[in-house]
């Protein structure tokens, strides 16, 4: 069998999520990394790995066949969900992938999507549209983490379906910035509070420069909004964020 699989910290975020023994569908599941780790740590007893891409998805199979797991880890080409078959596993892994792919991919089944107990999601850009969108979906997120990897950040969640009830805090900034890392207060987020308000006020500086210009008027008007929700997320975990 080949040696432990070892995740980068973003893949081990994603793995550490997955309720013990239960069994699990990756879908978009690259080299098939995650299914081999979920199996050798006794996390999954059986995992279905899915890629749309028949490149990645031979790459996984040698992967799992080398590792000696063919038994455990079922290798399956699928553009979303459309292969799975609801009740074939209990958590659902979508992760590396565009916000508005992922929504799309949890919606065109949605017998198949509310099958799973839990999903874990990794979405790569429109995180505060996705959000919102799985309380729409009639998803609650009951844990987050945000990792800092190679100089880029990334939210991590579980969730499941329920109501969001009322928002601790201001409805835009949970969905910006993730309710639950809000309250925990999550150092990685401050991190990365303090790296888009030092960003935003460089290029406030050179907007100010540009006076004069509507389109650098307006974008200077955005960028206001966007350091006014900054400095609530950071006030909420008891940051403050100054000039």
């Amino acid at each position: 069998m080949e040696k432990t699989v070892v995740l980068s910290a973003r893949l081990g975020a994603v793995a550490d999520m997955v309720t013990k023994n239960n069994r699990v569908l990756d879908v978009g599941c690259d080299h098939g990394y995650v299914p081999i780790y979920l199996v050798q740590n006794e996390i999954s007893p059986k995992v279905l790995a899915m890629d749309i891409n028949e490149g990645p998805l031979r790459r996984a199979g040698e992967h799992v066949k080398r590792a000696g797991l063919s038994d455990y880890i079922e290798l399956r080409r699928s553009d979303g969900l459309a292969a799975f078959k609801a009740g074939e596993a209990d958590t659902l892994i979508c992760a590396g992938m565009g916000g508005r792919l992922m929504g799309r991919i949890l919606e065109a089944y949605p017998e198949k999507t509310e099958s799973f107990r839990e999903l874990i999601l990794q979405p790569q850009s429109e995180i505060a549209s996705f959000r919102k969108r799985l309380k729409e979906m009639g998803y609650v997120i009951r844990q987050e983490e945000m990792i800092l990897e190679e100089d880029k950040f990334y939210p991590v969640m579980k969730a499941v379906r329920g109501e969001w009830g009322s928002l601790p805090y201001e409805e835009e900034l949970c969905y910006r910035f993730g309710p639950v890392l809000l309250q925990k207060k999550n150092p990685v987020l401050i991190k990365y509070l303090q790296r888009e308000w030092a960003s935003n006020l460089e290029l406030k500086e050179i907007l100010r420069k540009a006076a004069g210009s509507g389109r650098a008027e307006r974008r200077l008007e955005e960028l206001t909004g966007e350091m006014q929700a900054l400095k609530g997320a950071a006030a909420i975990c008891g940051y403050e964020l100054t000039p």
